[in-house]
């Protein structure tokens, strides 16, 4: 047998051992079985009870909503975070616990109006066992935007060509740069000998 045929016997069987070591690691049990595994049981979402617990979100919103004076709705600093995170932490731990039946754990992170509405409805739609977002909360979110941020609208500035002038010299630099980067390539490959 000759050296390279002995290395490459070698090789493909340490590939087959490597091979059968990998998928006995991975598989998921040691024995095949052929019984279908039961199908996970799915709670079904109680609609009514969320529109209610959404309801009870945007109560809490909207009550919220009325400290900050109308004319700042479209500012996004006075209803996300107008105050410093201790004044918020010490102002909505007993309100995050009503609100969403929860403990402390993620009240450090609340930083505003707004964050608590989303995650108020975030929590009472796992409560209901209804995935989130889903239609009913989207509509209702809708809902309140349309109360408090309809008239929110930026002025979209009004883009005007440039000038016939500053267009041209936009146009043509690459256009003149294409076309030197080729000449140089096409210049450079006929003087291949000489710059070698």
């Amino acid at each position: 047998m000759d050296i390279n045929e002995f290395a490459v016997l070698k090789l493909f069987v340490v590939g087959v051992l490597i091979n059968v070591g990998m998928m006995r690691g991975l598989s998921a049990s040691d024995s095949f079985s052929t019984e279908p595994t039961p199908p996970r049981v799915r709670k079904v979402c109680n609609e009514s009870r969320l529109q209610w617990e959404v309801e009870v979100c945007g109560e809490g919103f909207k009550e919220d909503m009325t400290h900050i004076d109308p004319q700042n709705w479209c500012n996004l600093t006075h209803f996300i975070s107008f105050c410093d995170k201790s004044t918020v932490n010490k102002r909505w731990t007993a309100k995050t616990k009503k609100i969403i039946g929860g403990s402390d754990s993620g009240v450090s992170s609340v930083t505003g109006e707004y964050h608590l509405f989303t995650l108020c409805t975030e929590t009472k739609s796992q409560i209901v066992d209804c995935y989130w977002p889903n239609p009913l909360v989207e509509r209702y979110i809708i809902h309140i935007h349309k109360h408090f941020f309809s008239n929110c609208t930026i002025d979209q500035p009004l883009w005007i060509d440039p000038p016939d002038d500053t267009l041209t010299i936009l146009i043509l630099i690459p256009v003149f740069l294409t076309l030197a980067m080729i000449g140089l390539v096409v210049w450079c490959s006929k003087r291949s000998d000489i710059l070698a």
